[in-house]
């Protein structure tokens, strides 16, 4: 049991910091959003190279290598996305008035060139470990892409937390296309069919001789998988999240606090938008 430690600790870990340093990144000034994305893409290039170099290696450090690369192909289109430049051609919150299907439209608008880039990127992981013997950077690239996918719905159709704190300020508008809800009937369906592969993953991993290569690269694909899935439970929960990555948040913006000396009351800026016609 002890040799499925490792990578259980490991891909929690690469989730944790990940998650943490991309929200970090997203909330620093925007004189840093051109080098951010530089430095995204030069991690883009060298996680693709990995996947390439690792395509048929079935050693369990090839296991590893293949799971960070994909992480790091992944995070290209995180980066670039939270920072403003992939996301779509509609940037404006959505109007009050807006439903059904044409609320989908605005919402897949404001998301369409991420999606793009999603699909670009899928094609270039299976391009470069097509036909190899270690598959698992692909499985992490279609896990994290299942996930987001189902996320994002969810967002859309309702759930209790809809993570607003966790959106930069450049982003803020995406929070008026999410609903807030106890619950909607989509989200158990996403986690159970999740949940099955979930399982699928950890059967293969117990099934492998332990500290194998089949048995270290199913662990890491099934600790991110289950990890989605926590996140997802997240969203129905009635627990605080952000205490996860608060290091990565402080460089988000907050309300400033502003100092009246003359009543000695403290005040805090605050907008908020009318809810009727107003003279």
């Amino acid at each position: 049991m002890t040799e499925y430690i490792a990578p259980i600790s490991f891909a929690l870990f690469i989730w944790w910091f990940s998650t943490g340093a991309i929200l970090y990144i997203d909330g620093l000034p925007r004189r840093t959003f051109l080098w951010s994305m530089l430095g995204a893409t030069i991690v883009l290039v060298i996680g693709l190279c990995g996947l390439a170099f690792t395509r048929n290696d079935a050693s369990i450090i090839g296991a590893y290598i293949a799971f960070t690369a994909a992480v790091m192909v992944w995070g290209w289109q995180e980066v670039g996305f939270l920072l403003g430049y992939i996301t779509g051609p509609r940037r404006l919150p959505c109007p009050r008035d807006c439903s059904g299907k044409r609320r989908f439209v605005y919402a897949l608008q404001t998301i369409l060139h991420h999606e793009l880039a999603l699909i670009i990127l899928a094609i270039c992981a299976y391009s470069v470990t097509m036909d190899g013997t270690n598959q698992f950077g692909l499985w992490t690239f279609v896990v994290l892409w299942t996930m987001r996918q189902s996320a994002k719905l969810n967002l859309f159709l309702g759930v209790r937390n809809l993570g607003e704190q966790f959106l930069p300020e450049q982003l803020r508008y995406l929070a008026s296309y999410f609903t807030r809800k106890t619950m909607n009937p989509f989200f158990p369906v996403s986690v159970i069919v999740s949940l099955v592969f979930a399982i699928m993953f950890w059967r293969d991993a117990f099934a492998a001789s332990p500290g194998s290569f089949e048995a270290t690269g199913n662990a890491l694909v099934a600790t991110l998988l289950s990890l989605a899935i926590l996140e997802h439970l997240f969203m129905v929960l009635p627990l605080p999240t952000d205490g996860l990555w608060r290091w990565g948040l402080r460089s988000h913006k907050k309300s400033t606090p502003v100092d009246s000396k003359d009543t000695g009351i403290e005040m805090t800026s605050w907008s908020a938008a009318l809810t009727e016609s107003c003279n």
